[in-house]
């Protein structure tokens, strides 16, 4: 390049924001914080500078408040709420207190999730409604709960976590596949809806993580999986989350309505 050429590209740059992954001043909320791939999304949204508050069932809230204890020690702010995501009631109160301890929110990973597997012909109508209510209908209220103060704010992240099983389905799992599909259209459909307020909306499809939901399969269905993943092998909590940090940070502002599968190849 010519001086002059050198110039001009020096100058173009300092128009151009470099992108960070520094949530450093930001407050996010993760569901399903106890463990898994939840655990993995609160420490790593940690690690990168938020302060964090995160849910769990009430059977989790010990392990909840051990990572909010780990939290800590980074000199992060971090608090543990115990509730049924299921329970309109419990979530709303949840939601108020969340406010009122941290003010405000800027990133929401709709995490918590949870299956009931059964062939459809034999899969009794509860475990449809359930299902649907953990997976789906709970992260209509949370958004609900949070989005708007974000569009007000003019920044906010929503993340939400599909799963493999929304993309192409599976055997078994019609309940599940239908909620964490809903869960790309619900995405895309608030995406177009918020992106001129400053609030992205985008997706998470993990594809088989080494998790506890895994700990229960048998081993030839297990190497099933390993097989028919061509990296050839489970995919890591950790591996999600960064995938989650990338969508929540600064980084990310040109992103929405975007479902980033992270499946180890497994469905392209």
């Amino acid at each position: 390049m010519t001086n002059t050429e050198n110039t001009n590209y020096a100058n173009k740059l300092e128009l151009v924001e470099i992108p960070v992954f520094n949530l450093r001043g930001k407050t996010v909320l993760v569901t399903g914080g106890s463990r898994g791939i939840g655990r993995a999304c609160a420490e790593m949204l940690a690690v990168a500078g938020a302060d964090v508050a995160l849910s769990s069932s009430p059977a989790g809230i010990e392990e909840a408040k051990n990572v909010a204890r780990e939290i800590r020690t980074l000199g992060r702010r971090a608090e543990a709420y115990a509730f049924d995501i299921s329970s309109r009631t419990q979530l709303d109160d949840a939601c108020g207190r969340i406010r009122e301890d941290f003010k405000r929110i800027d990133v929401l990973v709709n995490n918590a999730g949870g299956a009931r597997d059964g062939l459809f012909r034999k899969m009794e109508r509860s475990a449809w409604d359930d299902v649907i209510g953990v997976n789906l209908t709970s992260v209509f209220d949370l958004t609900r709960a949070f989005i708007d103060p974000m569009a007000e704010a003019g920044w906010g992240r929503i993340i939400n976590i599909s799963s493999i099983v929304g993309r192409v389905g599976n055997f078994g799992q019609a309940n599940y596949a239908a909620a964490k599909s809903g869960l790309i259209g619900f995405t895309k459909a608030l995406a177009k809806e918020y992106a001129k307020k400053g609030v992205t909306v985008n997706a998470v499809a993990p594809g088989f993580i080494k998790t506890r939901m895994m700990d229960g399969l048998p081993e030839k269905a297990l190497q099933s999986v390993i097989g028919s993943t061509p990296v050839g092998r489970l995919g890591e909590p950790m591996e999600i989350a960064a995938s989650v940090l990338f969508l929540a940070s600064p980084a990310a502002s040109y992103v929405t309505g975007v479902v980033l599968d992270v499946n180890g190849g497994m469905a392209m």
